[in-house]
This record gives structure tokens, sequence and C-alpha cells, in this order.
């Protein structure tokens, strides 16, 4: 099928290369919101669908590179990225990567420069939804590189979420990523092991889960690390509504307690620890947001 080139950005040609669940969730996005698709993929009956719809398959990395000024990669990690383009030539040079793989702030950045060896603008990214989320306005998508490669091709990449740009070093994006994902993990973690002690009492999850994420997570934690983001940055940490010394008695009971209901204790007692260890760097008077002190920093080896 005869793919139409269209002169509106909005319509721009799209190359993706990577077609596992998430990397069709892009390309089928891009295809539905009038994009020109070429797509790649290792295993080619993985394109067969959106082939199907409209998309053109094209035969090489190469192939698929030249087919579009912009090329939206979304692969296991970067090692994948450098073996898939291993057979690309001089492909990339004068067009633009968007990679979308997942690793460490250092891979991000030797992927940058590796782009750019090879002549091509590049941008890191990160996708903050799962696949069905894909294309939804309020579905947030993470860059960093040059501002003014997001800028000229903002139009394609927010067919796809919301294009928020973190900075021109490329590592933020892959950063950021990680950042919240321990946040998340961190969070779910929290809620699953206290439905697990008030479920050791028979309370049903769904009944906890009312309390907990409809009032207790928005209306105290949220609110709490909204207010008191800006003390993070100057590390000011009053502690006259409440000590680490405090919150360290807090932590004592919350371990006994999960000792007492059967419930796993090695959670608490490691926030037990850290508590123990900023109160041990003079943080005892400080209120318990002063463990962020401990936190930016490596963990000492024994």
């Amino acid at each position: 099928m005869t793919q139409q080139r269209s002169t509106d950005p909005r319509h721009a040609p799209v190359t993706v290369i990577g077609l596992g669940p998430m990397g069709l969730a892009l390309a089928e996005t891009l295809r539905e919101r009038g994009h020109p698709l070429t797509v790649w993929n290792r295993t080619p009956a993985n394109a067969d669908g959106v082939v199907a719809q409209g998309a053109r398959r094209a035969a090489t990395v190469a192939d698929a590179v030249s087919a579009s000024p912009v090329t939206i990669v979304c692969l296991k990690d970067y090692a994948s990225l450098y073996s898939v383009f291993d057979t690309a030539g001089d492909a990339l040079k004068g067009r633009v990567l968007v990679n979308l793989c997942s690793g460490t702030p250092n891979e991000a950045r030797a992927a940058a420069d590796w782009a750019h060896e090879r002549g091509a603008a590049y941008l890191d990214g990160a996708i903050m939804v799962p696949p069905p989320l894909v294309g939804h306005p309020q579905s947030v998508f993470l860059y960093s590189g040059p501002e003014d490669v997001l800028e000229a091709h903002r139009a394609t990449l927010a067919s796809l979420g919301d294009p928020r740009h973190l900075g021109s070093d490329p590592a933020l994006a892959v950063l950021y990523n990680t950042a919240l994902l321990t946040m998340m993990y961190a969070t779910m973690n929290g809620f699953l092991h206290a439905t697990a002690l008030v479920g050791s009492a028979d309370v049903p999850a769904v009944t906890f889960a009312d309390l907990a994420l409809n009032w207790f997570m928005p209306s105290v934690v949220d609110a709490t690390l909204i207010a008191q983001a800006p003390s993070l940055d100057r590390g000011d940490y009053p502690g006259d509504l409440g000590t680490m010394e405090m919150n360290l008695s807090a932590l004592e009971h919350i371990t006994r307690t999960s000792a007492e209901q059967g419930v796993h204790t090695d959670q608490p007692r490691l926030m037990q620890e850290i508590a123990e260890r900023a109160i041990a760097a003079g943080h005892g008077g400080d209120n318990y947001l002063a463990v962020f002190e401990i936190f930016k920093k490596a963990t000492r080896t024994p």
C-alpha cells in the first residue's frame, strides 16, 4: 500500500522499531493519528496486524530509518539498540532517533554519543503509562536531549501523549523514570504491607483502601510532601511539629506490631534503621524529612 506523505506536522511520517506490546501501542496510535507509518521488528510476524491496517513493513533497519525523518525505538534495553542498528550503516545520518528503551543514566549518555557519532539528533525518553493509555492526552512521555529537536517534532510526539521536556542532559528522562518507579514500588509496598497489617485482624483490603487511598494518601501524605518540597531544597527540617526521635518511636511501634500480628517485619525494620542512621548523623531534633540527607548519600558498607 502506498502511503501519502503529508506536509502537516501532525501527520508527519514516522518509523517505529521494536513491536512488543508497547511498541505496537505506539505504532497503532501513530497510524490512527494519521502518520504514514513504517515498522520493523526482528520477528516480522509481530508487524502483521499493524501492516494489515496500513503501515509499511520495512525489509531492513536501514530501509525503515530511511523512510521517515523520525525513528522511534522501543526495545528491551540499550544493548538491543546497538545490536539492531549494527546493520543500519549510515541510515541515521541527518535523522532523529527517539529512544524509548529503559536503562541507566550512563547508558543514556553513551547512547546519545553513539547517535551523534552517526550524525543523528537524539532524544532519550521514558513512557510513563501502560500500553492501553498510549495516545491519551493526559498520558505523560518524558524526553531529554536538545530542546529544539523535541520542539521540531512536538506535534508527532504529542500524538502519543503529553511530551514533557526535562532538559538537555540525555540522562534526565531515564533518571526521572527510575525515580518515579522507585516511588511507585515504595508506595505500593507501603500500602500492601499496611493492608496485610490490618488484614491480620480480618479487615478487608477494600475497606482499608477506602480510608488509606481515598483520604490518607491525598489529604495527609501527598499534601505534606507538596508543602514540604521547598524544605528539601533548602535542607531545612525544623522539628517543632515532631522530631526524628518521635518518629523513631512510631517506627519501632510499627515493627513491634508487625511482629505481634505475624506480619512481615523486614520493611518496617528497614525504615526504623534509616531513622536510626539519621539520628546518628545528628538529625534527632529535626523532622522526619531529614532522612532525605541519608538518602542523598551512598549506602555505607559494613
